[in-house]
C-alpha cells in the first residue's frame, strides 16, 4: 500500500512540473514576436550557462590562481577562434596542467 502512494505522489509531482512547460508551448507558437525580443529570448540559455559556469571556474584549482586565469584565457581564445567545444575543453584542461605543473 505505502509503495502506490509514492508512485501517485512522484506521478502528479511530474504533472504538475510538466504543465508549465508545456502550456506555453502550446501558445508561443501561435504569437507574433518582435525579431528584438525574440533574440532576446533566443540568448537566455547562453547567458543562464554562464552565470552558472564562470563562478565555478575560479574554484577550479584551489590556491593557484594563475592556472585558473590561463585555463579561462585559452578556453575564451579558442571559442573565438571557434574550435570545436570538446577541444577548448581538452586544450584548457591542457593549459591547465601545463600551468600547475611548472609552477
Amino acid at each position: 500500500m505505502q509503495d502506490y502512494r509514492f508512485l501517485i505522489i512522484i506521478f502528479a509531482m511530474a504533472i504538475v512540473s510538466y504543465m508549465p512547460r508545456v502550456v506555453p508551448a502550446l501558445f508561443i507558437s501561435k504569437v507574433k514576436m518582435n525579431p528584438f525580443v525574440k533574440r532576446f529570448l533566443d540568448m537566455i540559455p547562453y547567458t543562464a550557462m554562464t552565470a552558472l559556469v564562470f563562478p565555478g571556474i575560479f574554484y577550479s584549482v584551489p590556491n593557484n590562481n594563475l592556472a585558473t586565469i590561463v585555463g579561462t584565457i585559452c578556453a575564451i581564445v579558442f571559442s573565438f577562434i571557434r574550435v570545436p567545444l570538446s577541444l577548448v575543453v581538452v586544450l584548457s584542461v591542457i593549459a591547465v596542467l601545463v600551468v600547475q605543473t611548472f609552477s
